[in-house]
């Protein structure tokens, strides 16, 4: 990197996908700003974190929420500078048949999946374009390019991620930010290997190279993408999923 400190926000760090993230980020040299929404999760996660090595600064913030996203990014701001890299890592699943599918379900997923993109986005655009620089890294799903049996919610979220990425991504172009989506199939999660050997096995046999992803090997993307040396890159999807999906 340059002489420059770059501050990297990685929003759902505290899980296994975003622990990888912040990782790698860290090894790259940046000051790695971890965004976490419950307390004994984060500082457990942390503790172990120091254990590794890794000195990481944890920022709450109910992702969802646009003031209490627009407070985090203050304090981050005031911590250590603007915003420079933006990984929008944050999900979760509420899976169901659509005909059962509850608002309230819906509602969660479409607010923690998509909306937050549009919250973290919102508040850190500015800075970014105030300094002619930005990395902005939307963390999507196979399951946003694909149909996906009960998860309609999903689905939508993770393709209204990529929606939101093609058009910030030609709207900020030419002030040296870049926007970007990667779509990751099934990865080796600890959420992903608590379920069922043979369901496991199942979805292992649908993956053409026989695996299923690491998060070391996402984490590698997110790396490339945040690079200052991949500035001719913006309004991209990439497929990492083994195959699983090609198009």
């Amino acid at each position: 990197m340059e002489n420059k400190k770059y501050v990297a926000l990685v929003t759902g760090a505290t899980g296994g996908l975003g622990t990888h993230i912040c990782k790698r980020l860290a090894d790259d040299g940046y000051i790695v700003c971890a965004n976490y929404r419950s307390q004994e999760k984060a500082e457990a996660w942390q503790q172990q974190m120091q254990q590794d090595g890794y000195t990481f600064h944890l920022y709450h913030a109910d992702v969802s929420d646009y003031d209490d996203v627009g407070r985090m990014i203050t304090a981050i701001t005031q911590d250590h500078g603007p915003v420079d890299v933006l990984v929008n890592n944050a999900g979760i699943t509420r899976d169901g048949a659509f005909k059962k599918m509850s608002k309230e379900n819906w509602d969660a997923v479409i607010g923690t999946n998509l909306t937050s993109v549009f919250n973290c986005c919102s508040h850190v655009i500015n800075p970014m374009l105030n300094q002619t620089y930005g990395r902005i890294i939307n963390i999507s799903s196979v399951n946003g390019q694909r149909a996906q049996f009960g998860q309609v919610n999903y689905a939508a979220a993770k393709a209204g991620m990529h929606g939101i990425t093609k058009t910030l991504a030609i709207e900020t172009a030419s002030k040296g930010i870049t926007v970007n989506t990667i779509s990751p199939g099934y990865v080796a999660t600890d959420m992903v290997m608590a379920v069922a050997p043979e369901v496991r096995n199942k979805i292992i046999e649908g993956i053409p190279v026989g695996r299923m992803g690491g998060t070391e090997e996402i984490a590698h993307l997110v790396s490339f993408l945040a690079s200052p040396k991949s500035g001719f890159i913006t309004g991209a999807n990439y497929a990492i999923n083994g195959g699983q999906h090609v198009y």
